[in-house]
């Protein structure tokens, strides 16, 4: 830590791979983004890493599985044994990763004359069913598929970080203001959003809930505190991560986003980074929204500056 802070449209989107992922999944990716025209390597990168950040072991409370998040009877319906070993298994990325690609493609399909930007149909569609986009003539009005929607398109097009320029001084200042408007407020899984905070959602990955609190996550007050400044950011920490740009030992700035994980892919939190050590942050089920030391959590990844990026709205 100390040396981090030592001086403290219906086109497919990233039609080349751009986004840093696992290097395993790398020419599968591409490969599997070039399944129809309304899927890209970016794209279904970004997919992926929205999904279970590239984890094959992935397992929702739900019972979404895999790589791709496959509920069981649809992957019944979709899987495709992508590897021609004879067997179609969900936790296999060689299966489960051209499977999504496909399953994409055809809900692609299924909302084609539905009004409104194709791919953003097809990424609701994903997340909440062809049927919801087809009732509703286009994203339907559900918060979570909405900042699904918006993640993946934010993520997809930046790229890793090089689609825009990096926070000014003022906009981190106005974020950091943001983010100290909001000291006290209750920490809420799923909660928060770009207009403050929000009921939270079930359930985290350790089974806490946010439903019945108003407040923020770590990456819902990041999210927000940033869009006060006028830059619009993924809504998880790891997408967040990925649409920033890493900033260098002894050129840690307050404003940066700090995060905490074991890789890009991995990051489980993220605060404002506040100065002389000390990020503002929604710490974890049972806190508030406050001042937490960098060195609160053993596994500090990473600094990174957001980066400024236009996103049509849904």
């Amino acid at each position: 830590m100390a040396a981090l802070v030592q001086s403290a449209g219906d086109n497919p989107v990233g039609a080349v791979l751009s986004m840093a992922v696992p290097a395993e999944y790398k020419t599968l990716i591409e490969d599997a983004g070039k399944t129809c025209p309304e899927v890209s390597p970016n794209l279904l990168a970004a997919l992926l890493t929205q999904e279970s950040g590239f984890n094959p072991k992935a397992s929702s409370p739900v019972g979404a599985q895999g790589i791709a998040q496959f509920m069981p009877s649809t992957w019944e319906t979709h899987g495709i044994d992508g590897n021609g070993d004879g067997k179609r298994d969900v936790w296999d990325p060689e299966d489960a990763i051209p499977s999504s690609a496909k399953y994409l493609c055809t809900i692609a399909e299924d909302v084609k004359d539905v009004p409104g930007n194709r791919q953003n149909n097809m990424l609701a569609a994903y997340n909440a069913g062809s049927g919801a986009v087809q009732k509703y003539g286009g994203v339907p009005p559900y918060r979570e598929t909405q900042n699904y929607v918006r993640s993946i398109n934010a993520l997809a097009n930046r790229g890793g970080g090089g689609g825009g320029k990096t926070a000014t001084a003022d906009q981190a200042t106005t974020a950091i203001k943001a983010a100290q408007g909001m000291l006290g407020t209750p920490y809420s899984w799923g909660g928060g959003n770009a207009k403050g905070p929000s009921r939270g959602s079930c359930c985290s990955p350790n089974g806490s809930t946010g439903a019945g609190t108003t407040g923020f996550d770590c990456s819902g007050l990041t999210l927000y505190a940033y869009a006060k400044a006028g830059i619009t950011l993924p809504r998880t920490a790891a997408a967040q991560y990925a649409a920033s740009q890493p900033v260098k030992p002894g050129q840690v700035k307050p404003g940066d986003l700090v995060f905490y994980g074991t890789s890009a892919t991995s990051i489980h939190h993220v605060g404002i980074y506040a100065g002389s050590g000390w990020m503002i942050d929604a710490p974890r089920p049972g806190t508030e929204v406050r001042y937490s030391p960098m060195d609160t959590m053993s596994d500090l990844f990473a600094v990174a500056r957001p980066t400024t990026h236009t996103n049509k709205e849904i």
